[in-house]
């Protein structure tokens, strides 16, 4: 009888624990060897259409369709891996989870105008402030068209 009360206080324990598993997307990730988001954003002409794969953690993700997220690896830089909307839907969930992902890398050039507008729409997306007088002239972001990934998708939320 004994054993069968430390077995279930054992269930209950591990019921709130949250469990995580790979879970692919797309096409998951074929490349085996890892580029390092800062050498992308450092010298982007050496990767542009180029496809590589980054690995390492979630910073934000698209709270309505699932289509973009932002991951960050041992450098602190961050990228922004963007799927058509429908083709991938990354789980809003996966904020804070390991990640590896894999896709061609791409540029995006804005004017100044465009740039306010992109960033009001970011800034508005996210519930957050921005400021248009930050954006003083064009702006290029740099981001990875995302094939596939691999994301340690956590089971359920703790309790």
């Amino acid at each position: 009888m004994r054993n069968l009360f430390v077995l279930f206080l054992a269930l209950v324990v591990l019921s709130g624990v949250s469990v995580a598993k790979d879970k692919k997307f797309g096409q998951g990730v074929t490349l085996t060897q890892s580029t390092k988001i800062a050498s992308i954003l450092e010298k982007p002409e050496e990767y542009l259409g180029k496809t590589v794969m980054v690995e390492g953690e979630v910073t934000d993700v698209c709270q309505k369709a699932g289509c973009w997220l932002e991951m960050t690896d041992a450098s602190a830089k961050k990228i922004k891996i963007k799927v058509k909307d429908g083709e991938i839907v990354f789980p809003k969930k996966s904020k804070g989870s390991k990640i590896k992902a894999e896709g061609m890398v791409y540029e995006i050039k804005m004017s100044k105008e465009d740039a306010i507008e992109y960033y009001e729409h970011v800034a508005e997306e996210q519930k957050t402030k921005f400021d248009p007088s930050t954006i003083t002239g064009p702006v290029t972001l740099y981001q990875i068209k995302g094939a596939g990934a691999i994301i340690d998708v956590p089971d359920k939320k703790a309790k």
